[in-house]
Parts: structure tokens; sequence; C-alpha cells
């Protein structure tokens, strides 16, 4: 496949990417006063962002699939179309019922893509032969960071209904124009990759399914995290440290950015120190952050914390998703983020049982736990990780 149309595939799955945390974070921004709209409490709010992440998981093991018979650049089309319209049904909700029906049809959707982009993305990586997959998520977290930041500004001035109508319309257009341009590309043929270093995807024999899982692991314990800053972090700023809506938004977008910087940086950092020490210094360096983050008094400290967990965990689910990937291909993708999603299928409700048990800030103290379990994890697999 000729240099320009590579560049074009990966400047067009970065736009993907992009699209996706800008869409994912205008709906956890907005999650307050969809609360206080649909007047639920912490448990039952949990409760009801449980169909995000249970909509996922049910759509990405088949998403694997229909990516292996369709080919997955059709499919990151098809789902960034699904995830546009259906951001828009949360405001037009009035109850917790009501809101996680929807948020269940939120979750297949960006599940969906998730395992798409991410499937195209590897096979671009293995034709490459350069670790540039956390730049694609770093593409994810600005888009987050654009998304929050714009959320905050609005906040005070457009209703939830409105805001999240008009990332229909923006998410609508940026499908239109990028997914023609991504349907005339050809996805980079196993052949291509034959003769390279790093071999094409093997079958799901035990071995490599349990490779597989461990690296989902990994993106579990990652995901648990960046589950639980989206959709509690501005609420922990609000209801514990006395926060603005406006700054409680900001909040998120601290994380965002501190996220798209580790990853813009993933890519000499994975080739200068490799996969193992990425893994468990980003684990330990997340573990601390949440602590501080999660039981600081003040506001700028909370925020500091932040800060630190999304350079922590920048790099740890695009290390595993990629590693699965390059093992299993479109099935990998999908066992894998199966798993991670698994962990905001956990997150929410967890958090929100917790919170209600003892606190909010004691709950989110459990993101300090997986993020080290994370490394742990990383250290115990450094050799498959290494391969």
């Amino acid at each position: 496949m000729p240099a320009n149309t590579l560049t074009k595939l990966r400047i067009t799955l970065t736009v993907f990417f992009a699209l996706d945390g800008l869409i994912f974070a205008g709906w956890v921004v907005r999650i307050p006063a969809i609360k206080e709209q649909t007047g639920a409490s912490a448990t039952t709010l949990g409760l009801a962002l449980l169909g995000v992440s249970a909509g996922a998981v049910v759509t990405m093991m088949v998403t694997g699939r229909l990516c292996r018979r369709y080919g997955s650049h059709r499919m990151t089309v098809i789902c960034g179309i699904l995830l546009s319209l259906s951001v828009a049904l949360p405001p037009l909700t009035h109850s917790a019922l009501a809101l996680g029906t929807v948020l269940l049809l939120f979750g297949m959707a960006y599940g969906g893509i998730n395992v798409a982009f991410n499937s195209a993305a590897v096979d671009l990586v293995r034709t490459l032969q350069r670790p540039i997959m956390p730049s694609f998520h770093a593409a994810f977290s600005l888009g987050g960071m654009v998304g929050a930041g714009l959320g905050g500004l609005v906040a005070g001035a457009l209703s939830p209904t409105e805001h999240l109508l008009g990332l229909t319309v923006i998410g609508l257009l940026v499908t239109t124009l990028a997914g023609r341009s991504l349907l005339r590309i050809r996805p980079p043929a196993p052949a291509e990759s034959a003769s390279q270093e790093k071999p094409a995807p093997r079958r799901l024999d035990t071995r490599t399914r349990g490779l597989v899982i461990t690296f989902g692991l990994i993106a579990l314990c990652t995901a648990y995290g960046e589950g639980a800053l989206a959709d509690w972090s501005a609420l922990h700023l609000e209801q514990d440290l006395h926060a603005t809506a406006g700054v409680a938004a900001i909040g998120y977008s601290c994380f965002a950015l501190a996220m798209t910087i580790g990853r813009l940086t993933g890519t000499q950092l994975l080739e200068r120190i490799g996969q193992t020490r990425t893994l468990v210094y980003g684990g330990t360096t997340a573990a601390a952050g949440m602590l501080l983050g999660a039981l600081a008094p003040a506001l700028w400290a909370a925020l500091l914390g932040f800060v630190i967990t999304g350079l922590g965990l920048a790099n740890l689910f695009p290390v595993a998703v990629e590693r699965a990937g390059a093992l299993a291909g479109p099935d990998g993708v999908a066992i894998a983020s199966t798993l991670g999603y698994g962990g905001m299928l956990l997150g929410p409700p967890a958090i929100g049982f917790m919170a209600d048990w003892f606190s909010l800030p004691a709950a989110l103290t459990s993101v300090a736990v997986l993020a080290a379990t994370a490394a742990v994890i990383g250290f115990s697999t450094r050799r498959a990780a290494e391969r």
C-alpha cells in the first residue's frame, strides 16, 4: 500500500477516535444535570450508567465477527452514525429506568465503534511496524478534553437537550465526511505484513486466548479508572469540594488533557522503555494520582490528582488492546475491549454503591487499587509483552 494512502488512513482513523472522545465527553459532563432531571440517587444513577457499559459489552464480541466479515472500515462508519444519533437521547428521559434504557443503545454504538476502529488501527500498526497506537487514543483524549471544555462553557447557556443535539449534528457531519474517505481505503491485508518482524494474528487457541485475556485484564483495570473519572469526577468536585458546575466539568477536562499529553508522547515512550515499564510505571503513577484526587481536601489538589492519574493511565489501554489485536486480530481486540469495558460495567454501580455505603471519595480510591493491579499484571506478563 502506498505511503500516502497509509498516511491518509492514519489521519481518517484519528478523526474517528477524536469524534468518539468528543461525543462521550459531551455526554458525561451533563450527567449532574440529567441526574437532577431524573431525580436519581447515587445508587440508581449508577445502575442507569450501567447501561452504557452493558450495551458496549453486549456488542463488542459481535462487532469483532462483523469486522471479519464486512471489514473494520465499514463497521466504523456504521457505528459512528449510530453513536451520533444515540447521544441525543439521554436528556429526553425523566426517570432512571428510561435513562438506563437509552444509555443501553448509546453503549451499543459506543462499544461497536471502539472495536471497529481499534481493529483498523491494529492493522495499520502492524503494517507500519511502529507503536503508534497511543497516538490514536491521544485523539480520543483530545476529543474528550475539547468535549468536556465546551460542555463546561455551555453548561449555563444551553440545556442538556440542546447541547447533545448539537453533538448529534456535528457527529453526523464528521462521520459523513470522514466516512467517505475511510470507505475508499482498502484495509492493509495480512499478506502485506507476512514478511515483517511482527507475525500476522494467530488463531484463538488456548494459549493465545490466555494471553489475550491477560492483556484484557489490564484493559479492565484501566477502563475502570477512566469510566470512574468520566462518570463521577464532576459529581465529586461539586458535592464534596463545592465546585460550580462549570469548574466541575473542567475537572474531567484536566484528566483528558493529561491523557492526551501522555498518549501524544506514548510512541516515543514505548520505543524508549518498552511495554513492560510503560505498564508498570503507568499503573503505579495512576494509583498515586487517584489517591490524591479522591482524598484531597482542596479543589486544586484534587485537580492535580486527576492530572497525575491521566498521565499514568494514558498508555495502559492502548498497549493492552494493541497487543491483543496483534495476537488475534479483531477477535483479540473484541476480547480485550470486552474485558476493558467490563471494567466500566463494574465501575459505575460499584462506585455508586460504595458512595452510598461510605462516601464518594472513599469509593474513588478503588481506582487506585485497580491501577496498582494493572502494574502488577504488566510486570508479570513482561515476557509476552515484549515479544
